[in-house]
């Protein structure tokens, strides 16, 4: 099956096409968001489980982003020595890992970055509530718009994120720029209601995204760094009239970039904004090769099983399939989808983020 063979992404060999998405779970040490020996121990589990190439959580590319309980960060040295044994661990089970750079932007809270306020593109609140601290939830904030100054040095935060990820041993980075968090809170009308350089037509709104890339790239080589977009999602409160031409540009942009993948949300698992029509992983393949990136592999996610997602790469649309919450359940996943079995009981949504190690290291591999 196509889904079990090798496949080269940037400069690495990945061992079958089965990747585990990227899933916030906090369980940092809270003091200084650093990574710790349970996350090592889940890490490694899923990556002797079979999945070949694994994304990490969203790590805080600045402490100002800080905002999600428990949730590790790539800013200090401290970090950059803990994610150390993460890494280490996959490797030693043969498997890739990719650190994913994360700024909240409004999705964030005041309460869990030590009173800094909330930034965006525009001063428009989440309209719910967000989780601060386990089991507590506030409303959102009126996030600070950003100036063009405060923008510029959260740019650079995202280079240096970037260069101590490398520092850590990451074979890879994935920039996030999907489900409502900064970067699409830039690309997004429904979001973005500026009226400089950063706002109003497609192009402007894109504008923060190439400078992100970019300067990541002043880093990196192309072959490090991937990116991920959510098209389809409403999660974030996302979704705008214009998205279709929005996303399009998008990926046009990072596909003349060649970067090594793009990810893309295409299953609708997260809802649907019903803007426009689906977004699809061969839409993203006619727009990567039109714009010269032949290389540039394209990860899809949301809602997969093994027959569709088998389809997907065999007809060429995708190179990769991120699966996400079966992992969180079921260790050995990648496993059961090339050799069969089952499948433990979906592991129930109290203990996703909770802490400690209930749900997280403690889920039996299966036979």
């Amino acid at each position: 099956m196509a889904l079990f063979n090798p496949c080269r992404v940037g400069d690495v060999e990945v061992k079958t096409r089965v990747a585990m998405a990227p899933m916030t779970r906090g369980r940092a040490d809270l003091d200084g968001n650093v990574p710790n020996a349970i996350m090592k121990e889940y890490y490694e589990s899923r990556a002797a489980g079979g999945a070949s190439l694994i994304i990490t959580e969203g790590s805080f590319i600045m402490p100002e982003c800080v905002g999600w309980y428990g949730a590790p960060g790539i800013w200090s040295d401290a970090q950059v020595e803990a994610w150390k044994p993460v890494v280490d661990a996959v490797h030693n089970k043969g498997s890739v890992i990719v650190l994913q750079l994360w700024h909240m932007g409004r999705q964030g809270h005041s309460d869990l970055s030590g009173g800094i306020p909330v930034v965006s593109s525009s001063p428009v609140p989440i309209k719910g509530e967000i989780h601060t601290t386990p089991g507590i939830k506030k409303p959102g904030e009126v996030p600070h718009e950003l100036t063009v100054d405060e923008i510029a040095t959260i740019v650079k935060a995202y280079g240096a994120a970037a260069q101590n990820a490398m520092r850590a041993g990451f074979d890879l980075v994935e920039i996030h720029a999907a489900n409502g968090y900064l970067v699409d809170q830039f690309l997004q009308s429904c979001c973005n209601q500026r009226n400089d350089e950063y706002g109003g037509s497609v192009a402007n709104r894109s504008r923060f995204l190439v400078e992100v890339v970019d300067e990541v790239l002043c880093h990196l080589p192309r072959e490090k760094v991937g990116i991920r977009f959510s098209p389809n999602g409403v999660f974030g409160e996302m979704g705008s009239d214009d998205g279709e031409e929005q996303f399009t540009e998008a990926i046009k942009i990072v596909g003349q970039k060649n970067l090594a993948y793009v990810h893309i949300m295409d299953g609708l698992g997260f809802g649907f904004h019903d803007k426009y029509p689906q977004f699809t992983l061969e839409k993203t393949r006619a727009i990567l090769k039109s714009n010269g990136a032949d290389n540039t592999r394209i990860i899809g996610n949301i809602g997969y099983d093994k027959i569709e997602a088998e389809k997907q790469i065999s007809e060429g649309h995708a190179d990769l399939i991120a699966f996400g919450r079966p992992f969180l359940n079921t260790p050995n996943f990648g496993e059961i989808l090339l050799n069969g079995g089952t499948e433990n009981p979906p592991l129930p949504m109290s203990l996703w983020y909770q802490g400690g190690t209930h749900g997280y290291v403690d889920c039996p591999v299966t036979e």
